[in-house]
């Protein structure tokens, strides 16, 4: 598996992954998750022009899962990841976030943070595994842009279902040297 940006004419096949990857909401009584619209092709091309749409791809350079970040006070912010299904439980998910470790760390910031849903196997208790680590409302790593954020997605209806913010800290250039 190998990783790289996203190129533009690839921005409706993320669609595609995106539209796949919600597809397993369904099973667990969240059918609005895997009807939901994918985003917008602008949307996808404003992260993709700015540098920050990776995609994982298969032996024949065709992507099967991609994640977006943006900077969030600090951190790098996984704004979304997706796996196809076809290519789900060969660490694919993971493969992208350490690629995005790698680049937020050579950037100088200090943290990956994501908002996920609690209860869903491969969402919280996932990224978990992964050393992510779930911010309460006192924590002071829980940021005004990660509460705009949640406010924003509570706004689109994903608070119909329990959420929490996590947080990864990144070594410093000196700690991952040792």
């Amino acid at each position: 598996m190998r990783i790289r940006a996203a190129e533009p004419a690839e921005l409706p096949l993320l669609q595609s992954i995106e539209r796949a990857a919600g597809e397993p909401f369904r099973g667990l009584g969240m059918a609005a998750i895997a009807e939901d619209d994918p985003l917008p092709l602008d949307v996808l091309e404003g992260y993709r022009a700015a540098g920050r749409a990776w995609v994982a791809v298969d032996g024949d350079d065709r992507p099967v899962a991609y994640l977006l970040a943006e900077t969030v006070d600090g951190a790098a912010h996984i704004e979304q990841v997706s796996v196809h299904p076809d290519a789900a439980r060969r660490g694919v998910g993971r493969a992208l976030i350490e690629h995005l470790a790698r680049a937020a760390r050579e950037e100088g910031l200090s943290a990956l943070t994501l908002t996920t849903f609690v209860e869903v196997p491969w969402n919280a208790p996932y990224y978990t595994r992964l050393g992510f680590r779930p911010l309460t409302d006192g924590d002071p790593a829980l940021t005004d842009g990660l509460r705009a954020i949640g406010r924003a997605e509570a706004a689109h209806g994903l608070a119909a279902w329990p959420r929490v913010c996590m947080r990864r800290d990144l070594p410093t250039p000196e700690e991952a040297a040792v």
